[in-house]
C-alpha cells in the first residue's frame, strides 16, 4: 500500500472505495457537482489542504475537470496537486451501460494506472525519497511549437491524442497534466515521436 501526506479528493464513493485499498491516505468525497453548493465541504477540504495538502483524483471526463477546475480556484496554487489517470474506454462493472463520454473513471481504471498516476503527481509519498524533477513551462510549450505558432492547435490535439488525455483541455490544464506525468525530456521524445 502506498502511504501518502495528502488527502486525496474523489468525486464519489465508489472511487473512494477503490483508492482506499491501494492508498494509504485519508479520502474525501465532493459527491459530484455537489460540491458547488457545500460551504460545509469546502471550508473542510480548504482546511484539509492548509494542513497537509490535497490531491484532486477526479474522472478524466468533462465533469472530473469541471470539478478539478473549481476545486483548483477554491484552494491556494502551493496546496493543492493534481492527479491524472489517462483516458480509458470502456464501461464500469457495477453500472449497466458506458458514460457519457464511454470512459473509465477512478473507479474502472486498474491499480496499477492508479498507483503510477500518484507517483507521477508529485504526491509526498512517505518512505520514497523524492525525486527532483524540473516543471515543463509555458516557455516550453512555446519552444516545443505547441504554443504561439499556426500549428500549434494541431500539434496539441495529436499530442493529447497520442497521451490518451481529454483534447478539450486548455493549455494551462495541459502544462498541469504534462508536469504531473512527464518531464521535459519525455515529452520532447513524444514530441519528435508525432
Amino acid at each position: 500500500m502506498l502511504k501518502i501526506k495528502e488527502a486525496i479528493i474523489v468525486e464519489g464513493r465508489y472511487d473512494k472505495i477503490k483508492l482506499s485499498g491501494l492508498i494509504d491516505a485519508p479520502v474525501i468525497e465532493t459527491n459530484g457537482f455537489r460540491i458547488f453548493k457545500d460551504r460545509e465541504k469546502q471550508n473542510l477540504i480548504r482546511q484539509i489542504a492548509k494542513t497537509r495538502g490535497i490531491l484532486v483524483f477526479t474522472d478524466s471526463d468533462g465533469a472530473g475537470f469541471v470539478i478539478r477546475n473549481f476545486l483548483k480556484g477554491a484552494v491556494p496554487e502551493g496546496q493543492i496537486k493534481h492527479c491524472y489517470i489517462p483516458q480509458v474506454k470502456g464501461k464500469e462493472k457495477r453500472k449497466p451501460q458506458k458514460s457519457k463520454e464511454g470512459l473509465l473513471g477512478v473507479e474502472g481504471v486498474t491499480d496499477e494506472m492508479i498507483i503510477n498516476a500518484v507517483k507521477k503527481s508529485g504526491a509526498t509519498i512517505i518512505g520514497e525519497k523524492a525525486t527532483a524533477q524540473s516543471k515543463i513551462t509555458k516557455a516550453d510549450l512555446y519552444s516545443l511549437g505547441l504554443t504561439g505558432t499556426e500549428n500549434s492547435s494541431k500539434l496539441r490535439l495529436a499530442l493529447l491524442k497520442k497521451l490518451d488525455m481529454p483534447s478539450y483541455l486548455s493549455t494551462n490544464a495541459m502544462l498541469t497534466a504534462l508536469n504531473c506525468l512527464y518531464s521535459f525530456e519525455e515529452l520532447k521524445e513524444l514530441l519528435e515521436k508525432l
